[in-house]
């Protein structure tokens, strides 16, 4: 991709899944890469898998104190910031009448109140330099409906609507896109789902299989370039098909 060379990047959730395999990518891109989980033992494994990292900060991005001091920290590293993945997320598989007050709340503190906390964090950065990109997860659970799901769903859809809002805010200086994946064989989902529920899934997608985690990096690395330029705003589906045929797919 062009334009992504010497890039500083922030990778957050980046120890493990599509973090991992974006980190991977844009140290490809030649990017320097800083990478935040709250996972110490997934990080120093990346930390030896991929030794040319600019750092590896350990902070939840659920707590808005450990974000402002993972920033500073940031700053020291690599002294500002162009693009930030603002990947962290997590997902707990179960029917609507069982979630606990507790587990709703765990699900949106990190995946709309951390992509929050980090997106402001950077946006004042990348706004007084003059520029930057930041990428949200979203999730196609955040376009259509999903049993089980409905805190993971309800929180991915308030992060493409957050999406928005930012783009409109920070143009012309900032880019702000949402890529939305559907099915992505990542160590979180193969937690949740068995062979047999795996199986069912893929004959929901036309393409028959679920995305690779550097499937989805190789969308980020696209958006994050100069080749994106022209693009704000906007969620990107990356589903194989899966909810192209509406109540055909399901």
């Amino acid at each position: 991709m062009r334009g992504l060379e010497n890039k500083r990047v922030l990778i957050t959730g980046g120890a493990s899944g599509i973090g991992r395999a974006t980190a991977k990518r844009f140290l490809e891109e030649g990017s320097r890469v800083v990478v935040l989980d709250r996972d110490k033992a997934a990080c120093e494994r990346l930390r030896q898998e991929q030794p040319s990292l600019s750092g590896i900060i350990i902070a939840d991005v659920s707590e808005v104190e450990d974000v402002t001091r993972a920033f500073t920290q940031l700053d020291e590293l690599i002294q500002g910031l162009d693009v930030l993945i603002n990947n962290a997320g997590i997902s707990i598989r179960h029917a609507f009448s069982d979630i606990t007050p507790e587990e709703w709340q765990q699900v949106i503190d990190v995946n709309l109140n951390g992509v929050f906390y980090v997106a402001q964090q950077a946006a004042r950065r990348m706004l007084e330099a003059e520029g930057g990109v930041i990428l949200n997860m979203g999730s196609t659970n955040g376009l259509v409906g999903y049993p089980y799901y409905a805190d993971y769903n309800a929180s991915k859809a308030g992060v493409i609507e957050l999406t928005r809002s930012m783009a409109l805010e920070l143009a012309p200086k900032v880019r702000v896109v949402a890529v939305c994946p559907g099915f992505v064989l990542t160590p979180m989902q193969e937690a949740e789902y068995t062979p047999e529920m795996l199986e069912d899934v893929n004959k929901r997608i036309p393409l028959g299989r679920p995305a690779q985690p550097d499937e989805v990096a190789a969308l980020f690395a696209f958006l994050a370039s100069s080749d994106a330029a022209y693009i704000t705003g906007h969620h990107f589906v990356i589903d194989g098909g899966e909810i192209v045929g509406g109540l055909l797919s399901r």
